[in-house]
């Protein structure tokens, strides 16, 4: 189901000095710098990295804590490309993936944010159904052995205070929905289904400890198309840097409850990512990389994968100063 990559952000409005989802993101060459990519076209052209002030070291700071936290005053456009191998029953398959995952928070009362995070999954993968070897005779044959296109989409809505619960608590709740947008059979559940999700994390100085979960049960199934009940859970730890660098560590772990006897009910990948906040002329950015190891996962699943993430980041506007008599405000 798409995680998290534990990626990870948003809350409409950032609470009081609560501190920074473990989808952070890595590298600065300086402490306390930010880094900037200008690219100039002139007589001579150039193209490297500055120290930004110390306003701007301030801003990437609470950029680096509010993406750490998946529910903050931030809208941000995650591209996280993944790919597994070990997949199939050769042991050769892979499966690559592109989740499109834009978190977008609104302000709907003096008190509450509603945090709408989308995950929009684009799959290729090969070798996943293919069985070497077969008799001619065989009445188990393998089907076409690649497919592409788009997955099932997954769409969470988190209410969410504005100010943390006792004891720093941030937290938000609400209904998760899945959209069977699967273009093949095999890369889609064909069902219509819906449950609730739930995030809970803890920030203090650099550290973000915390967990995302929801549970997913078939509403509507198209024929021949057997239900789903399904589970995800993404404890995470995250720590950001004076330089903006964020190391996660986190599992987004899957549990299929409808699973056949025998076989294993949990998909288990331990995440480890590094990730970095940068800015390419005024838009800033976070690129992160990292790797995974599957502890557990059903009969054909996944041994291990890697990681690589770009996002997008739109810090929600601030209020301009009201002019003052005689003056013009700016």
């Amino acid at each position: 189901m798409g995680i998290l990559s534990v990626g990870p952000a948003i809350r409409a409005t950032q609470p009081p000095e609560v501190d920074a989802k473990g989808n952070a993101e890595p590298f600065a060459p300086d402490a306390g710098a930010w880094i900037r990519l200008p690219l100039k076209t002139t007589e001579n052209f150039s193209l490297g990295a500055v120290t930004g002030s110390s306003a701007e070291d301030a801003e990437a700071d609470k950029l680096a804590k509010e993406l750490a936290n998946p529910i903050a005053s931030l809208i941000s456009v995650p591209f996280q490309a993944n790919e597994d191998w070990g997949y199939g029953p050769t042991g050769n398959g892979y499966k690559f993936t592109l989740n499109i995952q834009p978190v977008i928070p609104l302000s709907i009362s003096k008190d509450w944010n509603l945090i709408l995070r989308t995950i929009l999954p684009i799959v290729s993968q090969h070798d996943l159904f293919y069985f070497a070897n077969l008799p001619k005779n065989s009445p188990l044959q393998p089907q076409n052995r690649s497919q592409d296109g788009l997955s099932d989409t997954t769409q969470s809505f988190f209410f969410s205070p504005k100010n943390p619960g006792p004891f720093g608590l941030i937290w938000g709740l609400g209904p998760v929905f899945l959209y069977p947008t699967g273009t093949n059979d095999l890369l889609g559940s064909g069902t219509f289904s819906m449950g609730p999700t739930l995030v809970v994390l803890k920030q203090a100085g650099g550290w973000t400890m915390g967990a995302l979960m929801n549970q997913l049960w078939s509403v509507v199934i198209e024929e021949h198309r057997s239900s789903l009940s399904q589970m995800f859970l993404q404890p995470f730890l995250s720590y950001t840097t004076k330089t903006h660098t964020t190391f996660t560590l986190n599992t987004e772990s899957t549990a299929n409850w409808n699973n056949p006897p025998g076989d294993a009910k949990w998909t288990v990948p331990l995440n480890f990512q590094v990730s970095q906040i940068l800015k390419i002329g005024k838009q800033p950015i976070s690129i992160g990389v990292g790797g995974r190891y599957y502890a557990d996962s059903p009969r054909y699943g996944p041994d291990w994968g890697v990681r690589f993430i770009v996002t997008l980041l739109y810090p929600t506007a601030k209020p301009k100063p009201a002019s003052v008599a005689g003056t013009y405000a700016k």
